[in-house]
Protein backbone atom coordinates (compact mmCIF):
# COMPACT_ATOMS: atom_id res chain seq x y z
CA UNK A 1 0.00 0.00 0.00
CA UNK A 2 3.38 2.55 -0.25
CA UNK A 3 2.30 5.69 -2.32
CA UNK A 4 -2.05 5.35 -0.89
CA UNK A 5 -3.76 7.53 0.66
CA UNK A 6 -6.05 6.02 3.77
CA UNK A 7 -7.71 7.86 6.46
CA UNK A 8 -6.07 7.35 9.89
CA UNK A 9 -9.31 8.78 11.58
CA UNK A 10 -10.43 5.31 10.63
CA UNK A 11 -8.46 4.17 13.86
CA UNK A 12 -10.22 6.24 16.53
CA UNK A 13 -13.66 7.36 15.34
CA UNK A 14 -16.12 6.04 12.24
CA UNK A 15 -15.66 7.11 8.80
CA UNK A 16 -17.21 6.46 6.04
CA UNK A 17 -16.44 3.50 3.79
CA UNK A 18 -13.51 1.45 3.41
CA UNK A 19 -10.79 4.73 4.47
CA UNK A 20 -8.62 3.66 1.48
CA UNK A 21 -7.61 0.21 2.82
CA UNK A 22 -9.13 -2.57 1.02
CA UNK A 23 -11.92 -4.09 3.01
CA UNK A 24 -10.73 -1.39 5.54
CA UNK A 25 -15.03 -1.24 6.68
CA UNK A 26 -14.98 -4.74 7.50
CA UNK A 27 -11.69 -5.10 8.84
CA UNK A 28 -13.01 -1.87 11.59
CA UNK A 29 -16.34 -4.17 11.89
CA UNK A 30 -14.41 -7.20 13.14
CA UNK A 31 -11.83 -5.68 14.85
CA UNK A 32 -14.34 -3.63 16.57
CA UNK A 33 -16.63 -6.99 17.18
CA UNK A 34 -13.41 -8.97 18.28
CA UNK A 35 -12.69 -6.10 21.11
CA UNK A 36 -16.59 -6.35 22.29
CA UNK A 37 -18.26 -8.99 24.30
CA UNK A 38 -21.17 -9.42 21.83
CA UNK A 39 -20.77 -13.18 20.63
CA UNK A 40 -23.34 -13.09 18.17
CA UNK A 41 -21.95 -9.67 16.87
CA UNK A 42 -18.49 -10.95 16.49
CA UNK A 43 -19.91 -14.31 14.93
CA UNK A 44 -21.47 -12.23 11.63
CA UNK A 45 -18.67 -10.55 11.73
CA UNK A 46 -16.49 -13.32 11.36
CA UNK A 47 -18.42 -14.55 8.86
CA UNK A 48 -18.58 -11.49 6.57
CA UNK A 49 -14.70 -11.06 6.61
CA UNK A 50 -14.11 -14.09 5.53
CA UNK A 51 -16.54 -13.60 2.91
CA UNK A 52 -14.32 -11.00 1.48
CA UNK A 53 -10.74 -12.28 2.27
CA UNK A 54 -8.67 -15.07 1.37
CA UNK A 55 -7.90 -17.83 4.32
CA UNK A 56 -4.61 -16.67 4.84
CA UNK A 57 -5.56 -12.98 4.67
CA UNK A 58 -8.43 -13.45 7.33
CA UNK A 59 -5.53 -15.60 9.32
CA UNK A 60 -3.06 -12.86 9.31
CA UNK A 61 -6.18 -10.37 10.27
CA UNK A 62 -6.73 -11.54 13.41
CA UNK A 63 -2.86 -12.32 14.13
CA UNK A 64 -2.44 -8.48 13.75
CA UNK A 65 -5.51 -7.72 15.52
CA UNK A 66 -3.86 -9.76 18.56
CA UNK A 67 -0.36 -8.68 18.73
CA UNK A 68 -1.76 -5.36 18.73
CA UNK A 69 -4.21 -6.16 21.72
CA UNK A 70 -1.43 -7.96 23.26
CA UNK A 71 1.23 -5.07 22.95
CA UNK A 72 -0.73 -2.47 24.07
CA UNK A 73 -1.93 -3.86 27.12
CA UNK A 74 1.38 -4.88 28.00
CA UNK A 75 2.72 -1.22 27.53
CA UNK A 76 -0.24 0.13 29.04
CA UNK A 77 0.06 -1.81 32.03
CA UNK A 78 3.57 -1.45 32.51
CA UNK A 79 3.21 2.75 31.87
CA UNK A 80 5.85 2.41 29.10
CA UNK A 81 6.10 5.88 27.74
CA UNK A 82 7.00 6.45 24.07
CA UNK A 83 11.38 7.40 23.79
CA UNK A 84 12.17 10.53 22.89
CA UNK A 85 13.01 9.64 19.22
CA UNK A 86 9.49 8.18 18.68
CA UNK A 87 7.78 11.18 20.38
CA UNK A 88 9.11 13.33 17.95
CA UNK A 89 8.67 11.25 15.11
CA UNK A 90 5.34 10.25 16.09
CA UNK A 91 3.69 14.15 16.71
CA UNK A 92 2.08 14.26 13.48
CA UNK A 93 0.05 11.02 13.47
CA UNK A 94 -0.72 11.47 17.31
CA UNK A 95 -2.00 14.71 16.95
CA UNK A 96 -3.75 13.48 13.36
CA UNK A 97 -5.37 10.54 15.82
CA UNK A 98 -6.14 13.13 19.34
CA UNK A 99 -4.10 9.96 20.65
CA UNK A 100 -3.52 12.74 23.93
CA UNK A 101 -7.18 12.23 25.06
CA UNK A 102 -6.93 8.64 26.28
CA UNK A 103 -5.75 7.90 29.62
CA UNK A 104 -2.94 6.23 28.80
CA UNK A 105 -1.39 9.53 27.19
CA UNK A 106 -0.41 10.30 30.61
CA UNK A 107 2.60 7.49 30.51
CA UNK A 108 4.03 9.57 28.03
CA UNK A 109 5.82 12.88 29.73
CA UNK A 110 4.74 16.12 28.19
CA UNK A 111 1.88 14.32 26.00
CA UNK A 112 -1.08 13.54 28.39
Amino acid sequence: MTGQAVELAAVTEAVAGDAGVPHGARLLAFTDAVMGDADTLLAREREALCAALSPDAFVDACALIAAFNVVDRIADATGIPLDPMLHAASGDVRAELRLARFGSAANTPGVG
